[in-house]
């Protein structure tokens, strides 16, 4: 464990637990996301403040820093991803995610409509199928139900690995997730990359709820 691992895991000590029963209310399916990136050493002071402003960390599987693994499907064209790159405002994404600690795996699907709001919907499906899952009738009958596409119409095109914080505000009206240690595999090209110690921050929040997070002054979109 680095230096700048074992500063992170000692602020993280100061943030009351939150479990994932307690997290129900606060699921957030439908939703306003933001993204921020930063940096590890910003990162620090980042928690710091969460801490002192009464931010309760998620407690998973007995741990405040959770891996996850996801895997990205598109179609042969490239559809969501292009139509994410030429900001289409109505847009989907479909993927697949292993939670590494508990071993969950879900289906997952997101959508994104013309007034900024995201909603999600999942369906589990066993952990051997985050690649391949079209042998799964619920999952494929489930996919073709909530979005525009079928299993056969697309593939895993991209991976993604890293270790997730989840913060939760006081009020219990926005979620905060923080990624570090970023790792990607392109399935069309074969090459794996990193985004070494750069660290992406995303508020999740009820768009009619006020943030705390957007009026600070450690973080600005």
């Amino acid at each position: 464990m680095n230096d700048m691992s074992v500063t992170k895991a000692k602020i993280l000590e100061k943030f009351a637990p939150i479990t994932l029963e307690e997290m129900e209310g606060v699921k957030l399916l439908n939703r306003i996301d933001t993204k921020y990136l930063t940096d590890e050493a910003t990162l620090g002071k980042i928690l710091s403040d969460a801490a002192a402003a009464g931010y309760r960390a998620l407690v998973a599987e007995g741990v405040k820093i959770s891996p996850y693994n996801s895997v990205y499907f598109d179609t042969p064209q490239l559809k969501m991803f292009l139509d994410h790159h030429n900001r289409r405002l109505v847009r989907q994404k479909v993927r697949t995610r292993i939670y590494v600690n508990s071993g969950e795996a879900f289906l997952e699907i997101k959508r994104k409509n013309n007034h900024g709001r995201t909603k999600k919907k999942r369906i589990g499906i066993n952990e051997n199928e985050i690649m391949a899952f079209a042998s799964n009738t619920s999952a494929c009958e489930y996919l073709a139900k909530h979005s525009w596409f079928t299993a056969e119409d697309i593939k895993p095109v991209l991976s993604t690995a890293f270790e997730r914080i989840t913060l939760v505000n006081p009020a219990q009206t926005e979620r905060l997730t923080i990624d570090t240690r970023l790792h990607f595999k392109n399935y069309r090209t074969g090459m794996t990359t990193s985004l070494e110690d750069a660290v992406i921050i995303e508020l999740k929040q009820d768009g009619h709820a006020a943030s705390q997070m957007k009026t600070s002054c450690w973080i600005t979109g």
